[in-house]
């Protein structure tokens, strides 16, 4: 399994995809409707738009020739978002009282996992307690499985880049090994370690730096 280093290019190109990303909005209020958007669903989107281009292009197209040529059907046209749509519903459902935020950007949905809830302090193996939500996560991807699933860690600025590059992958890589170790395909995974670089608070407070040491899971549609 690679692991991707954030380029120049990559934090460049960020803002441009983020100007282009669509925030899914809905017209109902239950919790569990997909098209319900939750407060702050923009906060950090520049992250994911930066973490998609890493595996943007040549390494998707990768994955989606894998899964293809092991016989996992893709997704087209309007089919892509009522795909997404039952599966962010089901992700919600079954990520409730977790501390796993679910938000949407357009086709992509994506998962917060903080720090607090995932890791013991200075830790890189995922809690025991937070065993049973992320097999609720799996059993979901193995539900809808004409994904592509990028898993990307993220940690404050404290201390050097080297640690902090070694713990975001260290830790990314917990959380896919163990979603893979419930029978998902590795094939479908793109892991990356992005350290301090794309922040989605101010790492001059204890509650931003928080907030910053998180893995990110971002599920994309197949596409043919």
């Amino acid at each position: 399994m690679s692991k991707f280093a954030p380029t120049v290019m990559a934090a460049a190109l960020a803002g441009t995809m983020l100007a282009g990303c669509a925030t899914y909005t809905g017209q109902t209020q239950d919790p569990n409707d997909p098209n319900r958007t939750r407060t702050g669903a923009l906060i950090g989107a520049g992250i994911g738009a930066a973490a998609g281009l890493l595996s943007g292009s040549d390494a998707t197209e990768r994955r989606q020739r894998a899964m293809v040529g092991a016989g996992v059907g893709a997704l087209a046209g309007g089919a892509i978002g009522v795909y997404q749509d039952r599966q962010e519903a089901a992700l919600r459902q079954q990520t409730a009282g977790t501390g796993v935020e679910v938000t949407r950007e357009g086709d992509i949905i994506k998962l917060n996992l903080p720090d607090g809830v995932t890791f013991d302090f200075n830790r890189t193996e995922v809690k025991p307690q937070f065993y049973p939500a992320l097999n609720n996560i799996a059993s979901t991807l193995r539900e809808y499985d004409q994904t592509i699933v990028e898993v990307s860690g993220h940690t404050d600025n404290v201390g050097t880049l080297q640690a902090n590059q070694t713990v975001s992958e260290r830790r990314a890589n917990s959380v896919a090994n163990y979603l893979i170790g419930q029978g998902l395909q590795r094939e479908r995974f793109e892991i990356v370690g992005m350290n301090y670089r794309y922040p989605v608070a101010s790492n001059d407070t204890d509650s931003g730096r928080a907030l910053n040491r998180r893995v990110e899971i971002r599920i994309l549609p197949l596409r043919a």
